[in-house]
């Protein structure tokens, strides 16, 4: 299964964020990944869908819309207008029945819909949910915040999901050259890297090096 790297825009500069967007469209990344916090599901606010929209003005590569926010349901019509190719909702906000109506109106509209878990949560609460998504989303971190240290307990989660899921599994947090190996050998195929990717002197070899 081909690896791919999703550039996470919270570690990036807002201040020149269509610069930015293109430097890492250039050194090889395959998705950027949009982190949309609401204040109340994480603590912390970050983007909203017009800020989307501006993004996907700003680059070819699939929008990857993580939504950690409450009621995504609510929502995830204005992600669609703004341009993304990929919404994740978390399994912690969103019941089987809302999951089923959200996936339905995405499919109608060629976007794919992802699931995601915080590391709390068990990975038996996702399992009546894998028919209806197209990917899973392993958060490594507590969700919030970027920058924090990858939590190794992620990677048996991965290693139980790939034995029941052959679709695309994506991990997020902490993933630099060292923990990237690890989920990958996991069976995640999926990476979603900020500060390693932004942070790099080069972006290219960062990137490389992910792979």
């Amino acid at each position: 299964m081909k690896i791919k790297i999703a550039a996470s825009i919270l570690s990036a500069d807002f201040s020149c964020l269509a610069r930015e967007l293109s430097k890492v469209e250039r050194a090889g990344a395959d998705l950027i990944h949009v982190d949309v916090m609401d204040g109340h599901f994480v603590p912390n606010i970050t983007i909203g869908p017009v800020v989307v929209k501006y993004i996907r003005k700003s680059t070819k590569l699939p929008l990857d819309v993580h939504l950690m926010i409450a009621s995504p349901e609510k929502y995830v019509g204005a992600f669609v207008n703004a341009g993304s190719d990929m919404i994740t909702v978390h399994i912690e906000t969103v019941t089987l029945k809302q999951l089923s109506t959200i996936g339905k109106g995405l499919k109608r509209h060629g976007v794919k819909l992802g699931i995601s878990l915080n590391p709390g949560t068990s990975l038996a609460k996702i399992k009546k949910a894998l028919p209806l998504v197209d990917f899973v989303l392993i958060m490594s971190v507590n969700p919030g915040f970027g920058g924090q240290a990858f939590i190794p307990s992620a990677l048996n989660k991965i290693r139980q999901l790939r034995a029941i899921f052959k679709k695309d599994i994506a991990v997020d947090g902490g993933i630099n050259n060292i923990t990237g190996r690890l989920v990958k050998e996991a069976g995640a195929n999926i990476l979603a890297v900020g500060s390693y990717i932004f942070g790099a002197k080069n972006t290219k070899k960062a990137i490389n090096n992910l792979r």
